[in-house]
């Protein structure tokens, strides 16, 4: 059994929690020699902003503001805008790793951080994908992700989960691929972000990065044609799980509270059926249609479609 396969039997039934500051983790000291050093920039100075998670590229004051925040799509904490080191979160956070599927995992800072929002690690036989960021990476995890292979591309949905993006990639060397209509949003350059545009970028593989814009202009999904039984969807928050888990949502502000137009919803409709999927996984916790999914994302089209007939 090679390692991969290993790894995946016996230790990623549930859930992994890899805790800063142990020395040899029981899953470390079982695979061997694995540690990753990581080499975060600037780590003491203040950069993260604590509403959203995005990491700037210079210290900031009191004085400084999140242009993330600032948007109508977010929103200012209430106490204000705070300014957080990278060490300062390292203190009190872990990463959680979940196995969603046999090669898709999700990852999240616990306890839950800022926007709260899920990176997922897909494996895919000529290389892994970090799809969307977490603002948070410590030497645990990259650790554990190179023993499945490392990441060989980032690609992120839209910019509230830029977050620490530029750390992610310099500890794999691995290009992050964001779209060219989400330019302005970037706060932390990186010589490994590569912008692309047009519908549609092709990686390996069969898997995709899709343009269906809507809740930012350079707002994406990402198509997993193998992964799963007939497909899946990474979604970010382009097309968002509702609760009952048989709709989803389109929203330009979900915690404002403003919805898309109709011209948008049609644009991700037209963009989202020549896909082959059945499961849909979103940015948050609780947010997964495994099976049935394309249906729910039809039923919620003519559902919104509808209503704006009335």
């Amino acid at each position: 059994m090679n390692r991969k396969s290993f790894l995946q039997k016996s230790f990623l039934s549930s859930s992994l929690l890899l805790v800063p500051g142990l020395a040899h983790n029981n899953f470390l000291a079982s695979v061997g020699k694995t540690s990753m050093k990581l080499a975060i920039r600037d780590k003491d100075q203040k950069n993260i902003c604590a509403t959203c998670g995005t990491r700037h590229a210079t210290a900031r004051t009191e004085a400084d503001t999140c242009p993330i925040c600032q948007d109508e799509r977010q929103y200012v904490g209430d106490k204000g805008q705070l300014w957080l080191s990278y060490s300062e979160v390292a203190k009190s956070s872990s990463i959680r790793i979940t196995r969603l599927q046999p090669d898709l995992y999700d990852l999240k800072i616990t306890p839950s951080f800022a926007i709260s929002q899920k990176a997922h690690l897909v494996l895919s036989k000529s290389g892994n994908i970090l799809w969307d960021c977490i603002p948070f990476l410590d030497e645990q995890t990259a650790s554990y992700i190179r023993t499945m292979g490392g990441i060989k591309a980032i690609a992120i949905s839209h910019p509230h989960y830029y977050s620490l993006m530029a750390e992610w990639a310099q500890a794999f060397d691995c290009p992050i691929y964001l779209h060219v209509q989400d330019k302005q949003w970037i706060q932390d350059k990186s010589r490994h972000i590569r912008l692309w545009e047009g519908k549609k970028l092709v990686l390996w593989d069969d898997i995709s990065v899709v343009h269906v814009a809507g809740h930012f202009a350079g707002s994406t999904v990402l198509h997993l044609p193998h992964h799963g039984a007939k497909g899946s969807l990474l979604t970010g928050d382009s097309i968002y799980v509702a609760r009952d888990r048989k709709h989803v949502s389109f929203m330009y502000s979900y915690p404002n509270l403003i919805p898309l137009k109709k011209a948008a919803i049609k644009r991700i409709q037209q963009q989202i059926e020549p896909l082959a999927f059945d499961a849909i996984h979103g940015a948050f916790e609780g947010q997964e249609i495994p099976s049935g999914a394309r249906e729910a994302f039809r039923r919620s089209v003519a559902r919104y479609l509808n209503i704006y007939k009335a």
